[in-house]
C-alpha cells in the first residue's frame, strides 16, 4: 500500500508539473527531440526568463527534462523517451498537431561544419544516427551520460575504413561522447572517435573544409562514398 501511495504522489506531482500551461507549452515544444536554451523555452511559453527558469527546475525536479552544459550554454531536453511517450498519448487524446522545429542557421553551416574537431550539422548528426542505428556505439556501461562505446563489431567495421579504434582509446581525451549539435539539436559524434571520423571523411575527400569558414563542403564522390559505404544518404 505504502509504494502504491508513492507512486500516486509522483505520477500526481508529474501530471502538475505537465498541466501548468507554460511548462506544457515547454515539454511540447522539446518533443521533436531537439534541445533548447532556457531563452529559446522562455519565448515559446510567453514568459519571462526568471519564470521560465523557475519552470525548467520543476520540470527537472520531476525527471521530466534533462540540461546539457555546454561551454557557455545550457540545453534542455526531454528527460527520456518515457516523458516522450506520455506527452505523445496526451497529444492523442487532445487531437493536437505540433510543428516542426525550423533552425535558423545558414544553410553551408547546417548542411555539415566543424564543430572543434569533429563532424557536425546535418552530415554528424546522420553519422551518428547511422553508426547507433547499425550497433557500432552504444551508451557506455559504468560511465556519464553521454559517453559512447565501440562495439566488437563496430571496431572491426570501422577498422575497414581505416580507424584504429584501439589508438582512438588510448588518446588523452574522451573516447566517444554525444555532443549536441547546435545547428540540428540533436547529437552527433565527439571525442576520439569523432575526431577519426572527421579526419577519415577528409583523407577520403567526402569533404573538403571551406577556407573562410567552418563550413565543410560534401563532395560527389562523399555523396557516394557515404552512401556506400556507411549508409548515410544527405
Amino acid at each position: 500500500m505504502d509504494v502504491t501511495r508513492r507512486t500516486d504522489r509522483h505520477a500526481a506531482r508529474a501530471a502538475a508539473a505537465i498541466g501548468e500551461p507554460a511548462r506544457a507549452s515547454m515539454l511540447y515544444c522539446l518533443l521533436d527531440g531537439r534541445a533548447r536554451t532556457s531563452t529559446e523555452l522562455a519565448l515559446v511559453a510567453g514568459v519571462s526568463p526568471s519564470t521560465a527558469s523557475v519552470h525548467l527546475h520543476k520540470l527537472e525536479a520531476e525527471h521530466l527534462t534533462k540540461v546539457l552544459v555546454q561551454g557557455k550554454h545550457r540545453y534542455y531536453s526531454l528527460d527520456g523517451p518515457e516523458v516522450a511517450d506520455v506527452l505523445e498519448a496526451l497529444s492523442v487524446l487532445a487531437g493536437a498537431t505540433r510543428g516542426a522545429f525550423v533552425p535558423n542557421t545558414p544553410d553551408h553551416l547546417r548542411a555539415a561544419r566543424t564543430c572543434y574537431d569533429h563532424m557536425a550539422g546535418q552530415l554528424g548528426v546522420a553519422v551518428h544516427d547511422r553508426l547507433t542505428e547499425l550497433g557500432w556505439i552504444a551508451p557506455a556501461a559504468g560511465a556519464a551520460a553521454d559517453a559512447y562505446d565501440v562495439s566488437g563489431k563496430g571496431a572491426r567495421a570501422l577498422a575497414s575504413l581505416g580507424i584504429n579504434v584501439d589508438a582512438a582509446r588510448g588518446l588523452r581525451r574522451r573516447f566517444a561522447f554525444a555532443c549536441l549539435d547546435w545547428s540540428e539539436r540533436r547529437s552527433h559524434v565527439g571525442g576520439a572517435i569523432g575526431v577519426a571520423l572527421l579526419d577519415l571523411a577528409l583523407a577520403r575527400r567526402w569533404v573538403t573544409r571551406d577556407r573562410h569558414s567552418r563550413a565543410l563542403l560534401i563532395t560527389a564522390l562523399g555523396q557516394r562514398e557515404l552512401a556506400t559505404e556507411l549508409g548515410v544518404r544527405l
